[in-house]
């Protein structure tokens, strides 16, 4: 005879991970400082509880207008997190989200359960909430290895960028050095780059051409099986 099962209170929460970058500086992570208990006044992932009549994807995307006052150009799921003790108040499941943004075109508001909202070089992380430290470790190795094989990196670029700045992005995300020279054969090489009449001088070098990056060629290669790749 089966043993009689407890009735289940398990609670669904959404976090995202957002990932943006600013030029010439370290990669960023979103954070907001939370106004409510547990952690209260500590940073943390913006996000929360879905709602009873709420797909994840609407929670998520509800969670950042209301926390930050963002809408991510790119956004998926990334992990689901369940141990139990993770949350004090409940026992609660949370999926995470992954998300890219030019900060440049995004300006922070905070609502809702947070105080704040501010970005935070990856390598200059204050202490974090919950096992939020985690997450974004995880989202981190994810970010890494997807924008090898597949042009995420482009929304964290402005629409027009100097091919430097890319090679800067590449470099900054994958936290190694890349060989410039093969780098820019292999992204030329794919046809994806449309190149501008308009010139930026970056540094102390001559002035070069801005670049935007061709989303609907993109699609229509990756429709045809074409796999975008960079090692």
């Amino acid at each position: 005879m089966d043993s009689p099962k407890k009735p289940q209170d398990i609670k669904v929460a959404v976090d995202a991970v957002i990932f943006g970058y600013f030029d010439k500086k370290d990669l960023q992570i979103l954070l907001i400082k939370r106004n409510i208990e547990p952690f209260k006044g500590v940073w943390a992932l913006p996000g929360g509880l879905v709602l009873d009549d709420e797909n994840l994807d609407d929670a998520v995307k509800r969670e950042l207008q209301e926390e930050a006052g963002i809408k991510p150009d790119f956004l998926e799921q990334l992990y689901t997190f369940g141990n139990i003790g993770r949350d004090t108040r409940n026992r609660v499941v949370t999926v995470a989200y992954l998300g890219l943004v030019n900060p440049s075109y995004h300006e922070l508001l905070a609502y809702s359960d947070a105080d704040e909202a501010q970005w935070f070089g990856i390598n200059n992380l204050p202490n974090l909430a919950f096992d939020h430290q985690s997450i974004i470790d995880i989202a981190l190795k994810r970010l890494r290895s997807k924008i090898c094989y597949q042009p995420i990196g482009f929304n964290l670029l402005k629409e027009e960028f100097p091919f430097s700045d890319l090679e800067n992005l590449y470099k900054t995300i994958i936290g190694k050095e890349i060989d410039r020279r093969n780098f820019r054969k292999k992204i030329m090489s794919y046809g994806l780059l449309n190149e501008t009449d308009n010139i930026k001088k970056v540094g102390s070098g001559r002035p070069g051409r801005l670049f935007t990056f061709n989303q609907k060629k993109y699609r229509e290669l990756e429709e045809k099986g074409f796999y975008f790749e960079i090692n």
